[in-house]
């Protein structure tokens, strides 16, 4: 027998709840995201201000030009992440195979519902309606025999939608759609399938696995087998959290000074407090460096003992600043990442002084 997955995924889950509450908001164009002067972005927009071409991690100046009607609001992580670990205890009340992806979606494998005789569209009707009763938030619900074609399936009639796959319509139903639905197809993989004269998902599954292969490398053989509904990825219930960080982009680019070094030392508490929420300590300290012209590097230090004292951190981090930066040199965006993470032990006060060589350029990543 087949699995029966759920992707559940929150509609534009920041932006609700702002609107949810504040009630003046309802109805309104409202991006949340950091001040355009300030080089914030967008990170989310609600559906009012999606009609005019507003979307996430666009940047907000451009944000505001297409929509100048928006209300912009600041995040307010804390309150979104109250507001998730409500939803997610409903979907382990449900079952306990969830698997979180952020804080608005999960997947939920509720095979042994199935099994037992309950019908897939009336769970994922009923936790839908759930969901939008205890929060006042709706809920977009994708089913599916996999990971793949449930997620599909739960973008396709937003806002609070529900659309279900039964087993064996999957090929069927993924063969017209663009060939970058597909989970892994970004903007590079989709203008090589155009240049093959893939365009579709069906294009894609129609071709040998070999031939997917020549063309994607490695991931086309995985590829092929989604664009012809196959995709044996399990349901999983923990992810073991790798590292820990956070990082903030200036609204002006910063020389080497006092503002800068303030900056280091606030980003180094706020990566030990999430450390203690986590109650974890690092092995492994990193400082990452964007300069005004978006040249990017990272040095890091690994350290004898685990810590997340903030104080400790910021040694290090100042250590590996002190080692790269030179007379004339402004900065765009500083970071820190923890990583090597163990549960929480005996505080380091020593560091191994010898940090590693750089990881070289990188493109920008969300910390968290």
């Amino acid at each position: 027998m087949s699995r029966t997955i759920l992707h559940a995924d929150l509609d534009a889950f920041y932006a609700s709840v702002e609107q949810l509450d504040n009630p003046e908001l309802r109805g309104k164009p409202v991006v949340v995201g950091g001040a355009p002067e300030g080089r914030g972005v967008v990170a989310a927009a609600s559906y009012e201000a999606r009609r005019f071409g507003v979307r996430s991690a666009m940047p907000m100046s451009r944000a505001l030009r297409l929509c100048p009607d928006a209300v912009r609001v600041s995040p307010r992580f804390e309150r979104y992440a109250t507001i998730s670990r409500r939803v997610m205890a409903m979907f382990r009340a449900l079952t306990p195979l969830v698997e979180p992806l952020s804080l608005d979606e999960a997947f939920l494998d509720v095979t042994g519902w199935v099994r037992d005789g309950a019908d897939p569209e009336r769970i994922a009707r009923e936790l839908r309606d759930e969901v939008r009763k205890a929060t006042g938030l709706t809920l977009s619900v994708g089913v599916g025999s996999n990971k793949s074609v449930a997620k599909i399936a739960s973008d396709l009639e937003k806002p609070s939608g529900l659309v279900v796959v039964r087993p064996g319509a999957e090929a069927a139903f993924l063969a017209p759609m663009p060939a970058r639905a597909l989970w892994g197809v970004g903007p590079k993989t989709e203008a090589v399938l155009k240049r093959a004269g893939v365009h579709t998902i069906g294009d894609l599954a129609r071709r040998s696995s070999a031939d997917a292969r020549r063309l994607l490398g490695s991931q086309g053989e995985f590829l092929h087998g989604m664009a012809n509904g196959i995709d044996d990825r399990e349901v999983i219930i923990e992810h073991e959290r790798k590292s820990v960080g956070a990082e903030r982009t200036f609204a002006r680019d910063l020389p080497d000074g006092a503002e800068l070094r303030g900056a280091l030392s606030e980003i180094a508490a706020e990566v030990a407090r999430r450390l203690g929420q986590s109650r974890v300590g690092a092995l492994t300290v990193a400082i990452k460096l964007r300069y005004a012209n978006f040249h990017t590097i990272t040095r890091q230090s690994s350290l004898k003992t685990a810590t997340g004292d903030a104080d400790a951190i910021v040694g290090v981090v100042t250590q590996l600043l002190d080692n790269v930066v030179a007379p004339g040199d402004e900065f765009r965006l500083l970071g820190i990442q923890c990583s090597r993470l163990v549960e929480s032990g005996a505080q380091a006060q020593l560091w191994d002084g010898d940090a590693e060589s750089a990881y070289g350029p990188q493109e920008d990543a969300h910390s968290g």
